[in-house]
């Protein structure tokens, strides 16, 4: 069961705590977020490799990401949530009622390093096979959907806010769609040529995924929501159309895997200084959080050498 508690606790390690959204001092705020972030990470970790492998987690991965800033915290459709109105801007879109730079925005922090990063870091320390049975799916199922109601309810009592009807039914409607398509999905055949090295998998992540943040952190003028936009087009369709490429060569195994978390996990903890906390308080948890990201990579490569060794 190890691996399962581990992917429960660090989902809301990486996808709140790394990026320095919560201070240090709310640290007991990981253990009310865990069963919505660690229970969605599980659910989508057993269920994908149930189906399609990492193609199929990949999309349930977004869909997690629809659920909790759509119809679980409404983010996407609150133009005063926890105080900030991160909708109005120029990619706003009033037929929808949300804004594409924040839909973007979501979708990349929890497709990517809430669900996927866990996964591929607790992967690279365990085996690959089903970690759960029926009755474990159950329940980190019911775990998780008490997770989103407790959300829901605590955003609810604070914002007062309901979304309109039918913003919860096409927000339900693309949900459906990507865990259909999840499920359907299947890796195609071997590409000819060797898979690059790990290193050079890492480098790409940490370049990639670095050029979006720096655009969103270091930015922050009304005329460039666009150019932000169409940046995370531009690293998404590489990043969607390289991996795909890379991993059906030769050689691609959990070391590429790990590659590709550990440029992700390098950009949350640059990023992490420059972000200021939600909840305010001091920024030192930035450094310690850090630490201990660097921590778990240094242990992830032990381990692969490791086992080259031997």
């Amino acid at each position: 069961m190890w691996p399962v508690l581990g992917l429960f606790f660090l989902a809301p390690f990486v996808g709140e705590f790394l990026l320095g959204n919560v201070p240090i001092t709310g640290m007991g705020l990981g253990l009310l977020l865990a069963p919505l972030y660690g229970g969605g990470a599980v659910l989508v970790r057993e269920l994908g490799r149930r189906a399609g492998g990492w193609p199929s987690m990949f999309l349930l991965a977004a869909a997690y990401a629809l659920i909790e800033e759509g119809p679980v915290d409404q983010l996407i459709w609150n133009h005063s949530y926890a105080g900030h109105d991160y909708l109005t801007g120029p990619s706003f879109v009033p037929l929808l009622g949300t804004s594409v730079e924040a839909v973007q925005s979501i979708l990349a922090l929890h497709t990517i390093w809430s669900i996927c990063v866990p996964i591929a870091l607790v992967e690279t320390l365990s085996r690959r096979g089903p970690w759960l049975r029926t009755r474990g799916l159950i329940f980190f199922g019911l775990l998780f959907l008490a997770g989103s109601a407790f959300v829901f309810l605590g955003n609810y009592s604070e914002e007062h806010f309901l979304a309109r009807w039918w913003q919860f039914a096409y927000a339900g409607a693309a949900i459906v769609l990507l865990i259909v398509l999840a499920l359907r999905v299947r890796v195609a055949g071997e590409l000819p040529g060797a898979a690059p090295p790990p290193l050079v998998v890492g480098l790409a992540s940490l370049v990639a995924t670095s050029a979006y943040w720096g655009s969103v952190t270091l930015i922050g003028a009304d005329w460039f929501e666009w150019v932000g936009v169409a940046i995370w087009c531009v690293v998404v369709a590489l990043g969607i159309v390289l991996v795909t490429r890379w991993s059906r060569r030769a050689g691609w195994d959990r070391r590429h895997r790990f590659a590709l978390a550990a440029g992700a996990v390098l950009t949350y903890a640059w990023c992490s200084f420059p972000v200021k906390p939600e909840l305010g308080g001091t920024e030192v948890g930035d450094v310690v959080f850090s630490g201990v990201a660097l921590a778990l990579l240094l242990w992830c490569v032990l381990k692969l050498r490791g086992e080259r060794v031997a």
